[in-house]
């Protein structure tokens, strides 16, 4: 569960926000909303490091989705998984 504090915790508990935000995102709220993020720069890299993997882990699934539909719309699909194996060894060994 992310760490939420009131904005009068800037103040009063400056310590241990920013012993949180060391490790993990802390939320300060006002009036009961949300206003503010506090992280480290560590964590700030961290989070954009896992939305980049995350957003070509995307790219390349729909990637391969395009392109197992390509196959079996051009015929290239395996009837069984000997086949397919030869087929996946095959291509690995091509990229090398």
């Amino acid at each position: 569960m992310p760490a939420i504090y009131p904005s009068t915790a800037l103040k009063n508990q400056q310590r241990e926000i920013k012993s949180i935000a060391d490790a993990e995102i802390v939320y300060i709220t006002e009036n009961g909303r949300g206003k503010y993020v506090f992280m480290s720069e560590d964590v700030l890299q961290k989070q954009i490091d896992e939305a980049v993997e995350e957003a070509l882990y995307e790219q390349r699934l729909g990637d391969a989705l395009r392109e197992s539909r390509a196959d079996f719309e051009a015929g290239r699909y395996y009837s069984s998984r000997e086949d397919l194996m030869k087929a996946v060894a095959s291509k690995r060994s091509a990229h090398d």
